[in-house]
């Protein structure tokens, strides 16, 4: 089936990178219509992110994502904004195996959402995947540093940039993205000065998300800004809204309600003559 297109003016991977040095790029995740709707007037870039694994279906990591899951949320993405630039996580297992593999998993994702942008996680590992995918004419986001698709593999998650080998390792990926030709890569989980150094480095926008305020953007999981987050909230998180008390005293007061037979009222059923009802 084809993909649902937004109409209007809408930002594109070139718009981003050519935002490189100039008003930061204001990003952050989306993983529903109604999310995708609000976040649109305000954003950038719209990242569809496997974190929804975590965030709206309850695995312990972002493992728990598949390309379906992606498609179907990236698909009520598109449906939710018509500005914005919609980018679609790779889920894990999608793209690692060959360049053949990450060409036909990002071909699916933008043909059946009609997104702007793929993201896969890796540096040099990844090289050859991001290259395949850009001669394809598919846009692509990288992501180095932290890489929550490696948790297993690094045995948590490990703040990146504090040895000097570690370093050289992140500038290596950052080179190696760009030149694949990455429009943008994302930094996650980073030492201030190595993300601010590798910023000034390379010449396509760093997005930031627990990394240096000099990054040309920014990004958050949606979750986390608006105090969504059930669990632990990331030291790198800024909550500018507490919407777990806002729901839980919302449904504590519908309860009370219910209960005592308070809800539904006059104003919420219906009457015998139609006239009545207000509409």
């Amino acid at each position: 089936m084809a993909p649902e297109r937004s109409t209007g003016n809408r930002i594109g991977a070139k718009d981003i990178r050519r935002r490189k040095g100039g008003v930061p790029i204001v990003c952050l995740t989306a993983y529903t219509y109604p999310i995708a709707r609000m976040l649109d007037p305000h954003v950038d870039l719209l990242l569809v992110g496997d974190s929804v694994a975590m965030v709206l279906h309850g695995h312990a990591t972002t493992l728990g994502a598949s390309l379906e899951m992606m498609i179907a949320h990236g698909q009520a993405v598109m449906r939710g904004s018509t500005k914005a630039c919609v980018v679609v996580d790779m889920p894990a297992g999608s793209y690692e195996t060959s360049a053949a593999e990450a060409v036909a998993s990002a071909r699916r994702i933008v043909e059946e959402t009609g997104c702007q942008a793929v993201k896969l996680e890796g540096g040099v590992d990844v090289a050859e995947q991001i290259a395949a995918i850009v001669a394809g004419a598919i846009p692509v986001m990288g992501h180095i540093g932290l890489q929550p698709q490696s948790v297993e593999k690094d045995g948590g998650y490990k703040i990146k940039g504090r040895t000097e080998e570690n370093i050289a390792a992140l500038f290596r990926d950052a080179e190696a993205v760009e030149k694949a030709g990455a429009f943008s890569v994302v930094i996650e989980g980073t030492v201030e000065a190595v993300a601010s150094d590798i910023t000034r480095h390379i010449v396509i926008p760093t997005i930031g998300i627990g990394a240096s305020g000099d990054c040309d953007g920014q990004i958050l999981v949606i979750d986390d800004m608006i105090g969504m987050t059930v669990d632990r909230v990331p030291k790198f998180v800024k909550e500018y809204a507490n919407l777990r008390d806002t729901i839980s005293d919302a449904a504590a007061r519908y309860a009370a309600e219910v209960r005592g037979r308070a809800f539904p009222g006059p104003d919420h059923v219906f009457s015998a003559t139609s006239g009545k009802d207000k509409e």
